[in-house]
């Protein structure tokens, strides 16, 4: 059965996010046959509005507002439910981030509809999508459909395959206006802590380093193989805990959860709890002096040594690799 399906995209330093397109594919497949309708919200944006389009996009609603600069609940609530008003959707996909996460629990509890968080697969069903989604930290997965209403759905990044890219797709681009007001919350100023580079949870490659680092320093050899790779750094609770890194890098079940091509765990023992962020990753590769570390169960490979050895040995072998291709 078509149905109308709205992606709320989402933009960082004029860019938009992979998550975006990933919702646009899970999009055409709940839409079956039926349109989908690409949504930006923010100040200044618009420009990345035509991406949408080459994407899989039918069509794109901007809504600009200078209040809509900075994420806020109440903002974008006011902005993504006065388009749904508009629109009249079936579906609401979003990525399964902060923004994403926050904001479609709020706007399906409003709208006492159907919620289903943290999807990593679409199947059909007789007409009717299928969601599939982890549960049990990662354990054990679940299937669920929803028989009628309106539905929220946000996707887990890196798991739904984006469209490829069709520049020649020519989309109209509409802008809404929409007055926002009674904003319990103003945002002036966002500071940023974390380092420029690859966003974590959308990376193909995570280096990340636990309590086996040792030091903040001892992360500098994980940042090095990251960035030959393309990749980002990610770290385990107890490596946040000790003060070797920044928590915002944390992966785990109180952290990030994580589904790159490769993860290569430096000096993580594979506590449960870090297990369940990054055990869903296609290729987990293991370093750890321990032989009977708990890491390498998940491990598609291991290596038994000391990370100051073998991520440097790594890192070189990896640079003429690709200096050859």
């Amino acid at each position: 059965m078509p149905r109308k399906t709205l992606v709320l995209a989402e933009s960082r330093d004029g860019q938009l996010r992979h998550v975006s397109f990933e919702a646009i594919a899970a999009a055409k497949k709940i839409a079956d046959g039926g349109e989908v309708v690409g949504l930006l919200v923010g100040a200044e944006i618009g420009a990345e509005a035509k991406v949408l389009g080459h994407y899989g996009a039918d069509r794109v609603i901007v809504v600009q507002n200078e209040a809509l600069k900075y994420y806020t609940p109440d903002g974008y609530k006011q902005a993504v439910k006065h388009v749904i008003d508009l629109e009249e959707p079936d579906a609401i996909v979003m990525g399964h981030t902060s923004i994403g996460k926050d904001l479609a629990a709020g706007l399906a509890a409003r709208l006492d509809s159907a919620l289903i968080s943290d999807v990593t697969s679409i199947e059909e069903n007789g007409g009717d999508p299928l969601f599939i989604r982890p549960i049990y930290s990662g354990k054990a997965f679940e299937k669920k459909r929803v028989k009628d209403g309106l539905i929220f759905v946000t996707v887990r990044p890196n798991n739904i395959d984006a469209l490829e890219k069709d520049e020649s797709r020519d989309v109209d681009v509409a802008h809404v206006d929409v007055a926002i007001k009674d904003l319990r919350t103003i945002v002036k100023e966002i500071v940023k802590k974390t380092t420029s580079g690859v966003d974590l949870t959308e990376a193909k490659v995570v280096v990340s380093g636990g309590r086996g680092v040792k030091s903040a320093e001892g992360f500098k050899p994980l940042y090095e193989l990251a960035e030959v790779l393309g990749g980002a750094v990610g770290a385990s609770r107890g490596a946040c805990d000790a003060g070797y890194c920044d928590y915002s890098l944390q992966i785990g079940q109180t952290g990030k959860v994580v589904t790159p091509d490769l993860y290569i765990a430096c000096g993580i023992s594979g506590a449960i709890q870090h297990l369940a962020g990054m055990s869903n990753s296609k290729v987990i590769v293991a370093i750890n002096k321990d032989p009977e570390a708990n890491i390498f169960n998940v491990a598609d490979y291991g290596i038994v040594g000391d990370i100051f050895e073998v991520v440097p040995l790594l890192t070189k072998y990896f640079k003429e690799v690709l200096q050859e291709a």
